[in-house]
């Protein structure tokens, strides 16, 4: 059985600022104040809330809480503004129907909010989201997050003889290599193509318009 692990902003999904903004609204509603400017590329939730709060975690449960309220009443809006990604469909359905391949998520969006992006767009019909790991999880290290996936998937189907993490960043592309995986990397998201190539992912995809050869590339040791 092939796990595939699929980050998802940048990834699977464009969500037009709701994510950022919603953490914004968040912050502001438990501390009282708008955060300052943070990286997200990248990073899980738990990880930029701890940089919004100067490392200080008493709001830390409060304020991912309140993140999952806020995207949650953007979700239209979402879904009118944001895509996702030409092809995305088409790929996510065509590894379902396989029965070699198992999908789920691998993503630094605690889970609730994970399932809100993907489902703004109707790609939650072929995702497993027991069998992925979150920003809700307590780990910080991205290739932490693919062995917690593993082990789940290993729980539910019995151990993979193949784990691969498809992202948009170089960060991807580094915790699949550091937790054993292969990567598969595209170009769709926030990272220069020269940094990509950089990480040497196993895989560099322009995009997932062509189906066939993003199910290639995905299975490739298959």
């Amino acid at each position: 059985m092939v796990l595939v692990l699929w980050d998802v902003d940048g990834t699977l999904v464009r969500t037009a600022g709701h994510g950022r903004w919603a953490f914004e609204e968040a912050f502001k509603t438990v501390v009282g104040r708008l955060p300052e400017p943070v990286d997200y590329a990248g990073r899980t939730d738990r990880q930029i809330a701890l940089t919004m709060l100067g490392g200080e975690d008493h709001h830390l449960d409060p304020l991912l809480e309140e993140l999952e309220a806020a995207l949650e009443l953007r979700k239209e809006a979402l879904r009118m503004e944001g895509y996702a990604y030409p092809g995305v469909p088409e790929v996510l359905e065509a590894l379902h129907a396989r029965d070699d391949v198992v999908q789920s998520l691998l993503t630094g969006n605690i889970l609730p909010n994970a399932m809100v992006k993907v489902s703004a767009f109707g790609l939650e019909r072929w995702l497993d989201f027991e069998v992925g790991a979150y920003g809700s999880d307590p780990h910080d290290v991205r290739s932490d997050l693919v062995a917690v996936a593993r082990q789940r998937a290993n729980a539910k189907y019995g151990e993979p003889t193949d784990v691969v993490l498809v992202g948009d960043t170089p960060l991807d592309v580094r915790a699949a290599h550091e937790a054993g995986a292969r990567a598969v990397a595209v170009e769709t998201g926030f990272a220069e193509r020269d940094a990509l190539v950089a990480s040497q992912p196993d895989q560099l995809l322009e995009d997932l318009t062509d189906t066939a050869a993003a199910i290639a590339a995905i299975t490739a040791s298959t």
